[in-house]
């Protein structure tokens, strides 16, 4: 065995324990990470890089049949779906440098191609290293959920880390699952060329806003894509090519693919966490606001934490622990502020409180805020009327937005900066956008707020009435 001493140990190589590792090791401190499997973990490999890309295919195609409006002729995509798997690989090469061990061994830090578990409370084997570390950052991340389903493991089927390896365009593709992740692969196989069903068990996009998401879903089930909710799988059965799922209800729905895309769980089977003193959770690892765990030398970030399990939510606690391992500075982890988006067509994004959650919260000091695409001049040029955006108010500031809608997503970010800096919606209607901008909702919809009171208030009126007599 190899003996290592280290200031900083992190373990696992996705987005946030790259972006630890890149920090701390450029600020001066002694680093070294640990990855078993692929640098740059899910995100670049298995989820948010490659279902853009593929996302962005089908968007070119449903373009191209769908072009009539503009005063190009419609023409039936040629689909070419092993082509559009090249293309998901040829992002993720491109971006794969950035994640590389060469990039991060040019920053200082060690590189360790092995998976760490846990030997005492700060000492971690990897392969024929001990490593033992002033303070330790668990970034494992989590995987796919396959759910024990009676018959799973008699049939094949895909997870979000197979399914882009598949070459052969599938004729039906059966999706249990409709988050996040089941609808996004669903609108996108169903403009590749494919039949789509989708099976979930409680409510698609379940814990967005419910009128957001009946937008997103009907849209869909438009396209073609087939959407059954309250579906409980009961059973799995058939073979390659054909697959049959069962639900409680009877419902039996064929395919000739199978799709689980029916949550995620963090990745801790390998870390031993006990021989650490390391708590779990039913989610995760078990972390106080400042993502340390019970053994208070030890941290978990991102996914492996079980909280919000997004890219960005990981990068952002790196930045919390470089504040408080490295400076020892206290810093907290807040969530009031992460955003989330999915990325369908049209796409859906929240910040903050839905309104749901504003109004049991806030009861009757909630006020919405509401402005509808179909009143934006650049969302009319494109044909992107549908959708909305609403901001949850309190007392003058946003405490939550939902945007559903074309390049919702991006309309987002400011109103992550609203919440982040507390904000005023006046501050918000002082912003000056360019016209014609798809980015003018978000101060017509800080305008739509003041509406009332500027417009349907008899005291302005009276005012300016008072005044128009006496100025010159």
């Amino acid at each position: 065995m190899t003996e290592l001493k280290t200031d900083l140990l992190v373990i696992g190589a996705g987005s946030g324990g790259l972006s630890v590792a890149a920090g701390a090791s450029q600020m001066g401190a002694d680093v070294v990470l640990l990855e078993g499997h692929k640098m740059g973990g899910d995100c670049l490999n298995f989820g948010c890089v490659p279902s853009k890309a593929l996302i962005a295919s089908g968007k070119v195609a449903y373009g191209q049949a769908h072009s009539a409006a503009f005063g190009i002729a419609d023409a039936a995509p040629q689909i070419d779906y092993a082509a559009a798997k090249d293309h998901v690989h040829n992002v993720i090469a491109q971006i794969e440098p950035m994640d590389s061990q060469e990039r991060f061994e040019g920053f200082g830090v060690k590189v360790i191609r092995e998976y760490g578990t846990f030997i005492s409370s700060n000492q971690v084997q990897a392969g024929d290293y001990v490593i033992s570390a002033r303070r330790i950052v668990i970034a494992t991340g989590s995987s796919p959920l396959v759910p024990p389903i009676p018959g799973l493991d008699t049939v094949p089927y895909y997870t979000n880390e197979t399914i882009f390896d598949l070459r052969e365009r599938p004729d039906h593709l059966l999706i249990i699952g409709g988050g996040p992740i089941g609808v996004e692969m669903a609108q996108a196989h169903r403009r590749l060329g494919s039949k789509v069903t989708v099976i979930e068990g409680q409510k698609a996009l379940g814990k967005d806003d419910p009128e957001a998401a009946s937008l997103v879903l009907e849209t869909l089930r438009n396209e073609g894509v087939d959407i059954h909710e309250d579906a409980m799988v009961a059973q799995i059965r058939g073979g390659e090519g054909t697959v049959e799922v069962v639900t409680e209800n009877g419902e039996i729905h064929r395919g000739t693919h199978l799709l689980i895309a029916a949550g995620r769980k963090a990745n801790v089977e390998r870390l031993n966490l006990e021989v650490a003193g390391i708590e779990r959770t039913r989610t995760g690892i078990k972390t106080d606001e400042a993502l340390k765990t019970t053994n208070r030398k030890v941290y978990a970030i991102g996914d492996v934490a079980g909280g919000l399990q997004f890219t960005h939510v990981a990068g952002y606690h790196a930045g919390i622990i470089i504040r408080s391992a490295l400076f020892g500075l206290p810093s907290k982890a807040k969530t009031a502020h992460i955003p989330w988006a999915t990325y369908t067509d049209p796409e859906l994004a929240q910040v903050g409180m839905t309104e749901a959650q504003a109004r049991d919260q806030h009861g009757n000091r909630l006020e919405v805020a509401r402005f509808d695409y179909h009143h934006n001049d650049r969302a009319i040029s494109e044909r992107k009327t549908k959708g909305f955006i609403k901001v949850m108010v309190v007392k003058g500031r946003p405490v939550g937005a939902t945007i559903v809608g074309h390049q919702a997503g991006e309309l987002i970010n400011l109103w992550s900066l609203a919440l982040a800096n507390n904000l005023k919606m006046g501050q918000i209607a002082a912003m000056v956008s360019p016209y014609p901008t798809i980015g003018e909702l978000n101060k017509r919809v800080a305008g739509a707020y003041f509406t009332p009171r500027l417009f349907e208030n008899q005291t302005v009126k009276r005012v300016v009435r008072f005044v128009q007599r006496w100025i010159p």
